[in-house]
């Protein structure tokens, strides 16, 4: 029986960046934290899709006029008043009008704290604020996924032999963050171990999530150079443990970083990537990008030693790995 857990927990030999390491963003009120001047953005590219790209910058143009008008207003009521602005002084169109990075999310209306449409056909990182910033955990627009679930889950037993299932108790729209993929988060060498010692390795990798965004070998990091640190939701994990696989998913794995010095633990959070109805099971592509075993289940000399797959979508390879 699974412990439910609310956040990953470090397994023997992980251990987190030193305190000398850490370092959070000092901005000097929210909004600021949508752009440029935000360090937690530091490492945030362009986008892939200029011509998307350009309509969502149109987009959250009008919505940053309408807030500097906002801001411009209650300045000058202040003033009229013979007090300064509490929001630390007039807006700066400077910082925030050039965009020199952005956020990954939404800022405004609807669609408020969803993934924007060229991050949800991405597989980028998405980097947020984090327990280290000066920002308000509660106000900043950039602390979706560490704000936690908001969605209501449940958890029930398929009729098709697919074991277990998770379904929305809520209607889901493009964008929306579900949850995280928790778990204990083991050593590469401990991952091998119990790989080795279940009864079926291949059962064993359904729950075994490889945290190798941001692997490189020539990474000034060591810590990201070799092989990286897994995920194992078996024992310990959330309702996203149940959440089956299909090659036709409503949802993706993003890794999302807090502190730019734990990006070897870096979360998986869960977003949809269509709108999804009430009571719709969410499924995930457990080899989402993975192209090497997307090429396998179509080799017919490999299949037979490869987990068949149960999805049953359109669009199913007929293998996992």
């Amino acid at each position: 029986m699974a412990q439910f857990i609310d956040h990953s927990v470090l397994g023997s030999g992980v251990t987190p960046a030193e305190d000398d390491f850490r370092a959070g963003c000092d901005c000097p009120n929210e909004e600021a934290c949508m752009y440029g001047e935000c360090k937690c953005l530091d490492e945030v590219e362009g986008s892939d899709d200029e011509e998307e790209y350009a309509g969502e910058v149109d987009a959250e143009a009008e919505e940053i006029a309408q807030w500097y008008e906002s801001e411009r207003q209650k300045l000058d009521r202040a003033k009229q008043r013979g007090t300064r602005d509490g929001s630390g002084g007039t807006p700066s169109s400077t910082a925030n009008g050039q965009r020199k990075k952005r956020f990954a999310y939404h800022s405004q209306g609807a669609k408020a704290g969803m993934l924007r449409g060229s991050y949800v056909n991405s597989r980028a990182p998405i980097y947020e604020c984090h327990e280290g910033c000066r920002c308000s955990k509660i106000l900043c627009p950039n602390r979706v996924v560490e704000r936690g679930r908001e969605v209501p889950l449940q958890i029930f037993r398929t009729k098709d032999g697919r074991g277990w299932g998770v379904k929305t108790m809520r209607e889901l729209k493009r964008g929306q963050f579900v949850d995280r993929y928790l778990g204990e988060v083991i050593t590469p060498q401990e991952a091998d171990k119990r790989r080795h010692n279940a009864s079926k390795a291949q059962r064993k990798d359904v729950y075994l999530f490889a945290l190798d965004k941001f692997t490189d070998p020539e990474s000034m990091d060591p810590r990201l150079v070799g092989a990286p640190l897994e995920v194992d939701g078996e024992f310990m994990s959330g309702p996203t443990r149940f959440i089956n696989h299909s090659c036709e998913p409503n949802l993706r794995i993003f890794a999302r970083v807090g502190d730019h010095a734990d990006k070897h633990i870096h979360d998986l959070a869960l977003f949809a990537i269509r709108d999804i109805s009430k009571g719709e099971e969410l499924t995930f592509d457990y080899v989402d990008g993975q192209e090497e075993i997307e090429s396998n289940a179509r080799d017919e000399k490999l299949q037979g030693e490869m987990t068949r797959c149960l999805c049953g979508s359109a669009k199913c390879r007929g293998y996992l790995w």
